[in-house]
């Protein structure tokens, strides 16, 4: 095990978390636990309308979208607990492919937002439901480029459309909710089609389940997954499709 210095604990947990192997204990090191939380906790979740519009129900059975919304952990693991999820894998999106390394991404230099990829059912979940669910439980859609206690543009709202059918359904929501005034500010997600996803480094997958007690996931991730559960209960699987259990079976 490696020993974190002052400074190290007082970046955001997820750049310490390039150290495989790391404990709570480690994370404890020096009562800094708290550097973590940053700006805020989690945010809450908000009860939003369903989109007026929505694709067409088809006869695929696969479809893909990549969503950003501030540290991959969190958004990863609400949509691994999302009935018709295929699965949920963390990454990157919107720059290249030679800036697409966790610690360069952490410059905010690369364009690349950290995402996650998204395979679902639609004959199980449809788009625009995963779109109700990104914007009311997976993040707040009004902080412009930082989620609670993570800050740049990394970790901006962006959503890369896989057609231009969910680019024009995801401006038609975002309109849609702004309109209503659904949230105290205006929406400032990204819609940023044609962006290629980069797949992130194997110890960011799964991080909210294989890591439930490690600070930064209990104080920012976990009420995400007790939300989801309490706002779309009919939508909450209890266990996560994992990115490791894919790859097993493959």
């Amino acid at each position: 095990m490696k020993t974190l210095s002052t400074d190290m604990i007082r970046i955001r947990s997820a750049r310490v978390a390039r150290f495989a192997g790391l404990t709570v204990a480690a994370v404890l090191v020096g009562g800094m636990a708290l550097q973590f939380v940053g700006r805020a906790s989690a945010e809450d979740a908000r009860v939003i309308p369903a989109p007026s519009m929505d694709e067409k129900a088809g006869s695929a059975s696969t479809e893909t979208v990549v969503l950003a919304g501030g540290c991959f952990w969190g958004v990863q693991g609400v949509f691994q607990h999302v009935n018709g999820v295929i699965s949920a894998t963390s990454g990157y999106a919107g720059g290249g492919k030679d800036g697409a390394h966790y610690e360069m991404v952490s410059t905010g230099d690369t364009g690349h937002a950290e995402s996650v990829r998204v395979v679902f059912d639609p004959r199980k979940v449809s788009y625009g439901h995963l779109l109700q669910i990104y914007f009311s439980v997976a993040h707040d859609p009004t902080e412009l480029n930082y989620q609670g206690p993570d800050s740049g543009t990394q970790y901006r709202s962006a959503i890369f459309p896989s057609s231009q059918e969910q680019a024009d359904i995801a401006r038609a929501y975002i309109d849609q909710l702004n309109h209503a005034k659904v949230f105290d500010a205006a929406i400032v997600t990204r819609i940023e089609p044609s962006r290629q996803f980069y797949a992130a480094e194997s110890y960011h997958q799964d991080f909210l389940t294989t890591h439930p007690d490690y600070p930064y996931i209990v104080i920012n991730d976990m009420p995400k997954i007790k939300n989801l559960q309490h706002l779309f209960p009919r939508d909450f699987r209890a266990d996560p499709v994992l990115v490791t259990a894919n790859a097993s079976a493959n």
